[in-house]
């Protein structure tokens, strides 16, 4: 459809995972049944890359746990799609960082849920040493490597003592995103709520980070900082609205298509690719009507009373909904009056 170019996608290829963090929001674990077979995985390579689309990060579950990775990172990669995994980092081995190298993955993505023992705590014993492990041989193997944080009340207090750790990591990147109350985070035990003002802050102190840190879609919006917080340290890099259905979605791993793979919700269901093709999908005339549909009309709360309303847009539609169902208004906005001076 002419104005909606799909970008990017993040596709979850299993539900199997090592662990059953509980704060995980697909409840990983074990597989979905009758998940997508390689050759419908193949398939949807190529429908992806058929739509334009330039980048796909590749989750789960946990990605290596699939035993045909490596043939739907090729098939993407040879379509020209620049190909990211986000992983655990357990079950890491020679085999599987040479096989990323040999076929030019972009970048690797490690979860690191905070210091050792609140990280073993969400997962098991020893898992953080070798995510620690996976971090090093990835920096010694060339890979580009991330690290991907999840805040919420019990690890949000520690995050300086995780950036004193992976400061000597060698990474590229390091973002950190809001706990998101759904999946195994709803009702289980895990308080999502911290401030937002206080992780700002504390990106704004490690201004001289030897890596690019930011903050996820879901933490913000427009403080006096904003320019600053998005991983480009330019002072223009702004938080432009939930791109879910404009210019990215999620596909989970039996084919159901969503604006965004953290709108884990079936509510969010746009169609699914075995009755579907990727393309109808994207082009339905009533599909993400939550955002190609979104005025400042919509807006509520407090939102729909800021100047800056409608280049946020609300904030994070997922993060709103599963906090407290409202898609147009952002619970825990970080702005401050002083911000209506700087934009």
């Amino acid at each position: 459809m002419d104005g909606y170019l799909l970008r990017s996608c993040v596709w979850e290829i299993t539900l199997k995972c090592c662990f059953s963090c509980k704060y995980c929001g697909s409840m990983a674990g074990k597989a979905r049944e009758n998940e997508l077979n390689t050759e419908e995985c193949l398939s949807v390579a190529d429908q992806l890359a058929a739509l334009g689309c330039e980048r796909v990060s590749l989750i789960g579950g946990e990605v290596f746990m699939r035993p045909d990775w490596a043939k739907i990172v090729e098939r993407l990669i040879k379509n020209g799609i620049s190909t990211a995994i986000i992983t655990n980092g357990f079950l890491f081995d020679k085999s599987i960082l040479d096989t990323l190298k040999t076929l030019g993955v972009e970048s690797v993505a490690v979860s690191v849920d905070g210091i050792e023992p609140l990280h073993d705590a969400y997962r098991q014993k020893g898992s953080f040493r070798r995510a620690m492990s996976a971090i090093d041989a990835l920096k010694a193997s060339g890979t580009p490597v991330s690290v991907i944080t999840t805040l919420n009340a019990e690890n949000a207090p520690f995050i300086e003592e995780l950036y004193d750790i992976l400061k000597n990591k060698g990474i590229d990147a390091w973002q950190i995103q809001a706990c998101s109350p759904m999946g195994n985070a709803h009702g289980g035990g895990i308080d999502h709520r911290f401030d937002f003002g206080a992780v700002i802050d504390f990106i704004m102190r490690h201004s001289d980070a030897p890596f690019a840190l930011g903050i996820a879609d879901n933490i913000g919006y427009f403080t006096e900082k904003e320019g600053f917080l998005r991983g480009i340290r330019d002072g223009k890099t702004v938080f432009s609205g939930c791109g879910a259905g404009l210019s990215a979605i999620g596909i989970d791993s039996v084919g159901n298509v969503r604006g965004c793979e953290s709108m884990y919700d079936e509510a969010f269901n746009e169609g699914n690719l075995r009755e579907r093709s990727l393309s109808e999908i994207w082009s339905d005339p009533g599909a993400f009507a939550y955002n190609r549909g979104f005025s400042t009309a919509l807006l509520t709360g407090k939102c729909a009373e800021c100047a800056l309303g409608k280049y946020c847009a609300g904030g994070c539609r997922s993060y709103n909904h599963f906090v407290h169902g409202k898609l147009y208004e952002s619970p825990y906005c970080a702005r401050v009056k002083e911000a209506d001076k700087a934009f």
